[in-house]
């Protein structure tokens, strides 16, 4: 039977067929659908850990206790779990390990672009990419028999491209949920100095037999066409190839690390001139020119952005490859009969969002926003324009310390901004870091009750787990207090007034605070019943005080304030900052 499945739900697929029996992650776009697509299937265990290092944690203990493993990340969060990962390729696996990581070109969803690719190659395990759905769920099982095979972590790296196309995908039964048997070996998992280094002659042993596995894997392949022209690409870049140049001699990689050195010179060997066509980085280029063989690469395509079927066409037709210039003709046709392309949206905070008042008061205070990674980050766009920095993922109160140690007239004109899961993910540490080196920061926890930019998943104060199961609450509050701060209060962030009554009092306050920020997403907890908001034409002055908030149901037309009702949902933040009372709750007849 066959599956219309994006790439995501192919690789939760495949770990039920595969016989997985734990997953464990952190959401981040564009990995969050696998975890919760695999949570769906019967007699497994999946879970959404604070951070992406503490669930690779949990799947190394998974695995060294026999378990098939399953752990998902966006590519940044292969950085959080870089720890355990490099000491896990020493120690190796008991039951399979699969690490997942979705890498994001273009950064459709990301505070940078990386080539995890060079994680596997740094830390000398397989690395398997998939081009489509149909790829991306057989690799799972691949992976899990190399690593068992082989005694290694395997990454199967993904593009936000192959997580969040569809594509057919054929089904299969699952297979057993067995476990391997545990024995105590200390040698192999507990890496002390005298254990790694004997794990590290492993580690090299296992890369040679790799190299040789990697020669005839069913994933490497080669695709003979005119040999005037060879192309060496992996991924999705597969299928751009396929399209822009479809005669051309292609040698597919599935394994990208280690590199079939033979099955590489040999195509080389075979065709009159290399092309090697990856996103991103030149990972597979450098690796080709160093085994002496001349190819092209990045010196016609980008490394960086995400790669098109039209921007290769463009760039390969620019350096004289004909074959791509009967593809771009055809695109050129039908970009004409597609006729004006479609106006942008920008991305903006939710009608009702509330962190929309806690940017507005941020900003109508003049203070310095150290800002980090969620919904609130739109909070730098205009016409809030209300965040000063957003680094990682727990970033916001360490550099709030450091602007006021660098400067300590900035202490009394900053604060840092955090969300609820952000604040569990990476921020507690922070937190900790300024009550123990003498700091004064104000730390806003802006708790939403979800995480909510990745499609509002459950973290550890939502009282609910991954799998539905009721679960305790982590206390914020409590949180703050146990690592040595003694202001902490919680705010309703659609009152204005109290809002920016407590920002004064803790920013002018000479000793660290937090303030809770407490309300949850408006997607998550509608009020349906909420009338919207109505202007009075003949009370507007056309002040545009209520445009500043930055609301999408909020407009001007014809001069006068304008609320689209059936995207309003009644929050009153418009009603509060309007000096004239021209906004009212009277019901919908201004639709």
């Amino acid at each position: 039977m066959k599956e219309l499945l994006s790439g995501n739900a192919a690789i939760a697929r495949g770990a039920y067929e595969a016989g997985v029996t734990v997953g464990a992650g952190y959401p981040g776009t564009p990995s969050t659908e696998i975890l919760e697509n695999f949570a769906k299937y019967p007699d497994i265990y999946a879970q959404w850990s604070p951070n992406e290092k503490v669930a690779l944690e949990v799947g190394a203990g998974a695995s060294i206790a026999g378990a098939r493993v399953l752990v998902t990340m966006k590519h940044v969060g292969v950085n959080v779990a870089a720890d355990p990962l490099f000491t896990l390729a020493y120690t190796g696996v008991n039951g399979g390990l699969l690490l997942v990581s979705a890498d994001d070109p273009g950064m459709h969803s990301s505070q940078n672009e990386q080539d995890n690719r060079f994680y596997a190659l740094m830390n000398k395990i397989p690395c398997l990419e998939p081009a489509d759905s149909q790829e991306a769920k057989d690799m799972v099982g691949l992976g899990l028999d190399i690593s068992e095979q082989f005694d290694t972590p395997v990454m199967l790296r993904l593009t936000t491209r192959v997580s969040h196309s569809q594509s057919f995908v054929e089904l299969k039964e699952p297979g057993p949920r067995t476990l391997r048997p545990y024995s105590k070996d200390p040698l192999k998992y507990v890496m002390v100095p005298a254990h790694g280094r004997l794990r590290r002659v492993f580690l090299e042993e296992r890369t040679a037999r790799l190299k040789e596995y990697s020669e005839n894997c069913p994933v490497n392949f080669i695709e003979w066409g005119d040999r005037s022209l060879g192309v060496i690409t992996s991924g999705i870049s597969y299928h751009y190839v396929k399209e822009v140049l479809p005669r051309a001699s292609v040698l597919k990689l599935g394994l990208t690390n280690p590199l079939p050195e033979k099955l590489i010179r040999a195509f080389a060997a075979g065709v009159a001139q290399i092309l090697v066509i990856e996103e991103l980085e030149p990972f597979l280029e450098l690796q080709i020119r160093a085994l002496g063989i001349a190819a092209k690469g990045k010196e016609l395509l980008p490394s960086y952005g995400e790669l098109s079927p039209a921007l290769m066409a463009d760039r390969l037709s620019k350096a004289g490859f004909p074959v791509a210039r009967e593809y771009l003709a055809a695109a050129a046709a039908g970009q004409e009969a597609a006729g004006e392309p479609l106006p942008g949206r920008p991305p903006v905070m939710c009608a009702g969002c509330p962190h929309r008042g806690v940017f507005y008061t941020l900003k109508k205070l003049k203070l310095i926003v150290s800002g980090d990674i969620g919904c609130y980050t739109l909070g730098s766009l205009s016409p809030l324009s209300a965040m000063d920095t957003c680094i990682c993922m727990g970033a916001s109160i360490g550099a709030a310390l450091g602007m006021e140690k660098a400067n300590p007239e900035l202490a009394r004109r900053t604060v840092a901004v955090i969300g609820d899961s952000t604040f569990l993910h990476s921020g507690v540490t922070g937190l900790m870091d300024v009550v123990y080196n003498g700091g004064t920061s104000t730390v806003l926890i802006l708790d939403n009750r979800t995480t909510a930019m990745t499609g509002h998943q459950e973290n550890p104060a939502t009282g609910t787990t991954l799998l539905g199961k009721p679960a305790p609450e982590v206390d914020l509050a409590a949180v703050a207090r146990a690592v040595g701060v003694n202001r902490v209060r919680t705010v309703d962030p659609m009152n204005l007034a109290e809002l920016e009554r407590a920002v004064k009092e803790e920013v002018a306050a000479p000793e660290p605070s937090v303030i809770i920020v407490r309300r949850p997403c408006m997607l998550l907890k509608k009020n349906t019943a909420a009338q919207p908001v109505a202007v009075d034409k003949e009370t507007c002055v056309n002040c545009g005080m209520c445009l500043q908030l930055g609301c999408p149901a909020i407009s001007r037309r014809e001069g006068k304030a304008h609320i689209t009702a059936i995207q309003c949902n009644g929050c009153g933040l418009c009603i509060q900052v309007c000096k004239k009372g021209a906004l009212t709750k009277r019901g919908d007849e201004n639709a």
